[in-house]
C-alpha cells in the first residue's frame, strides 16, 4: 500500500493520457495508466493496465486490480475516445454512432460506476474527464464526436452537483487542437458519399494545418494537474489559447458573430 494519492488514466500509451499520467507521477501521485494493450514501453514511466472503456467486465477487472494493489482510488481521468475524420453526418451509420457514443461517454459513465463506490466510502476524490471545445462550441463535419462531448459535458456537470456532498469533485478539461496521434486514428466514416469529397479534402487539410500550430499534450496535461490539486476546483477548464477564445466568443459574441468565425477558419464558404 502507498501513502500516495493514487491516480488512475484511461487511454494513457501516448498523447493526452501519457502526458498526463506523466505529469502526475512527477507531482508525487501513484500512477495507473490504462489501455486496451495493457503493458506497454512506457512502463519505465508508469505500470499500464489492459482496459476496455467499452466492456464492462474489463473495466471492473481493471478497476479490481488497482485496489488490490493500492488500497484506494484518489483519482480518475477519463481520457480514452476517438474521433472520426471530418464527414458529413450522413456518412456515418448508426452502428458507427453506436461506436463513437460507446467509448467516448458510455465509456466515462462505465468507469465513473466503477469507481464511485469506492471514492464514496473514502469520502474524497477527483474525476476528470477529458471534453473537447468541441463540446462547447459544434463544428461542422464533425457532428458525432460533438455529440459524443457534448454528452460528456451535460453528464459531468449534473454528477458534480451529485457527487460534491460526498467528498468528490467532478471537472472537465476542454482542450482545442492537440499534437497528439489523435486526428491521425481518426476512423474515416463507414457510409461515404462522393457528394462530400470535395469538403472532406479541404477540410483535412484545414484540419492538418490547424495541428501544426496546436498545443502540444503537456499544455493539457499541465491543466488536468491544476485541477486536480485545486483547493476548489472548477467543473470547467479550458486547455489552450484557441479553446479559450473560442469558449469567449460562445460566452459573449453574439450567435451570428461565432457562426460565421466559425466557417471562415473552417474555409467552407469559400468556393473552387
Amino acid at each position: 500500500m502507498t501513502n500516495k494519492l493514487v491516480a488512475l488514466v484511461t487511454g494513457a500509451s501516448s498523447g493526452i493520457g501519457e502526458a498526463t499520467a506523466i505529469k502526475l507521477a512527477a507531482a508525487g501521485y501513484r500512477i495507473y495508466g490504462t489501455s486496451r494493450r495493457g503493458a506497454t514501453s512506457n512502463d519505465a514511466h508508469f505500470p499500464m493496465l489492459a482496459l476496455d472503456v467499452t466492456n464492462d467486465e474489463s473495466v471492473e477487472a481493471a478497476v479490481t486490480e488497482l485496489l488490490r494493489l493500492e488500497g484506494r482510488i484518489d483519482l480518475l481521468v477519463n481520457n480514452a475516445g476517438f474521433g472520426v475524420a471530418p464527414a458529413g453526418a450522413e456518412e456515418s451509420s448508426i452502428e458507427q454512432a453506436k461506436s463513437i457514443i460507446d467509448t467516448n461517454f458510455f465509456g466515462i459513465v462505465r468507469m465513473t460506476r466503477a469507481v464511485v463506490p469506492h471514492m464514496r466510502r473514502q469520502g474524497s476524490g477527483r474525476i476528470i474527464n477529458i471534453s473537447s471545445i468541441i463540446g462547447v462550441v459544434p463544428m461542422p463535419y464533425v457532428a458525432l464526436y460533438a455529440a459524443s462531448k457534448h454528452a460528456v459535458e451535460g453528464y459531468s456537470e449534473a454528477l458534480d452537483h451529485e457527487l460534491r456532498t460526498r467528498g468528490i469533485r467532478v471537472s472537465l478539461i476542454e482542450p482545442a487542437f492537440t499534437k497528439t496521434k489523435f486526428e491521425a486514428n481518426n476512423v474515416q466514416p463507414d457510409s461515404m458519399l462522393a457528394e462530400y469529397d470535395k469538403i472532406r479534402a479541404k477540410l483535412t487539410k484545414v484540419v492538418e494545418e490547424a495541428m501544426e500550430g496546436g498545443d502540444t499534450p503537456e499544455v493539457v496535461a499541465e491543466v488536468v494537474l491544476k485541477a486536480a490539486q485545486a483547493t476548489k476546483p472548477q467543473l470547467r477548464y479550458t486547455a489552450g489559447k484557441a479553446a479559450s477564445q473560442l469558449k469567449f466568443l460562445r460566452r459573449f459574441a453574439p450567435a451570428s458573430v461565432l457562426d460565421k468565425g466559425i466557417r471562415k477558419s473552417l474555409r467552407i464558404d469559400e468556393k473552387g
